[in-house]
């Protein structure tokens, strides 16, 4: 009876999402909305998109620095959320650097969850990684992003200048997508 009932709220939940578009903006906030399926989901036209704030925490690297997305005003931020446990992450993380260092107006904010610090402190200098991230073991941060899903990592936030949301990669970011959607973004006027 218990999982009958469970697989009835299940389907009511997914018809719920089922019927609404990939991401809303309550009074201009994004908020995720399951994309039927879908694991890269752009969000056209800008007028459209919701804005991300309050995603802030402490610095990985520097313990005690608070870091969030308001420090990259006015600049393309790519969000990825990563953990040194994470195959995928561990792969996609210097490909981040390279954009980051490729495209000039953009920069990358990582969000590290479920993580040691000492082993994710430990990654990101064995690589070389310049980007800071946000240690958010617990996940805290990371629950702030409205209806985003909290487990799935590597996942990837790509906001526009005004850190409203114009893409989402619920899956380890390819490098030949990602390019040519950032460099849109920076074209776009402010």
């Amino acid at each position: 009876m218990r999982r009958l009932a469970l697989a009835v709220v299940a389907v009511l939940a997914l018809a719920g999402c089922s019927t609404s578009q990939d991401a809303v903006a309550n009074d201009g906030e994004f908020t995720f909305v399951a994309p039927g399926g879908q694991t890269t989901i752009l969000y056209d036209p800008p007028a459209d998109r919701g804005r991300v704030t309050g995603i802030s925490g402490e610095s990985l690297l520097e313990p005690g620095t608070e870091i969030g997305i308001d420090d990259y005003a006015g600049q393309v931020v790519i969000l990825n959320v990563w953990g040194s446990w994470c195959g995928p992450c561990r792969d996609e993380l210097p490909d981040l650097q390279f954009v980051q260092d490729s495209v000039e107006g953009v920069s990358v904010l990582g969000l590290d969850v479920r993580d040691s610090r000492d082993a994710a402190a430990d990654f990101v200098r064995d690589r070389g990684l310049t980007f800071d991230s946000i240690y958010d073991s617990p996940a805290r941060t990371l629950a702030r992003l409205s209806g985003y899903p909290r487990n799935t990592t590597p996942s990837t936030l790509v906001l526009d200048k005004q850190h409203r949301v114009a893409a989402v990669y619920l899956t380890q970011i390819r490098i030949t997508e990602l390019i040519p959607v950032v460099e849109r973004l920076v074209a776009e006027p402010a």
